[in-house]
């Protein structure tokens, strides 16, 4: 009890440490040539080449050893069960923003993942209908109003804003199954084969990534915050925020 208390506490002192500096940034506004809420740049290049690096020599290795050795559909199942894993902030998020329909759909394709697609290695549902979706705290922060945040490179996760970063503990902390995974050595190894599960899928777009990208970081940078200003428009539909795509 004590240590869940505890956990409760560091996360407020996040959310109002992070929530104070952003308002200190956002009393600046943009100006005229500037489109990208990216006022750090200096430091977001500096944090980008230090994961780029790590990324180079000892991410990026791993995962396409891993490709390498695990037969395709062991890789591809084992895909299935993280992202089932992360069905379950998806819905505690689906019902923090009001979206009901979703919260509905994604609690399906949980219970039918998890029990006929075995702990979620086979999609099931995505062949019954019910289709992906993914959500966190950083997205239920913009549906509650808190659209413009300025852009961030966290060390080790990459592409992120002030917003996606108080979310990043609330999703881990509130919404996981990680803290409960026992002993911690084992929490720790769950975590870390899903960091190389996710590194490994990226292998797919490498080629497109370095043949497009000029500059690394702006072609990053600019893909994150367009990705997240689809997810924040789409999420607006709280009745159902694929019906354009299902009548379509």
């Amino acid at each position: 009890m004590c240590e869940q208390k505890n956990k409760w506490i560091t996360l407020i002192v996040i959310f109002l440490f992070f929530f104070s500096a952003e308002m200190t940034f956002a009393q600046t506004p943009l100006n005229e040539t500037q489109t990208t809420n990216d006022p750090l740049e200096k430091v977001n290049r500096v944090m980008f080449h230090f994961n780029d690096f790590l990324d180079a020599v000892i991410l990026k290795p791993v995962a396409t050893l891993y490709i390498k050795i695990v037969p395709k559909p062991i890789v591809k199942g084992i895909t299935n069960i993280y992202a089932n894993i992360d069905t379950i902030p998806t819905v505690c998020n689906d019902v923090l923003q009001g979206n009901l329909y979703q919260a509905t759909s994604d609690s399906w394709r949980f219970a039918i993942n998890s029990s006929v697609g075995i702990l979620g290695f086979f999609d099931v549902a995505t062949d019954i209908g019910l289709e992906p979706n993914k959500e966190d705290f950083g997205l239920t922060l913009a549906r509650w109003g808190f659209t413009n945040s300025t852009y961030l490179v966290l060390p080790f996760f990459g592409p992120s804003s002030f917003r996606d970063l108080i979310g990043l503990p609330v999703d881990y902390y509130a919404f996981s199954i990680y803290p409960y995974i026992n002993p911690t050595r084992t929490r720790y190894a769950v975590y870390g084969v899903g960091v190389v599960s996710r590194r490994a899928d990226l292998l797919h777009f490498q080629s497109v990534f370095d043949q497009a990208a000029v500059d690394k970081y702006v072609f990053l940078r600019d893909a994150y915050l367009q990705r997240r200003a689809y997810l924040m428009e789409r999420n607006k539909e709280l009745a159902n925020p694929y019906l354009e795509k299902r009548e379509g």
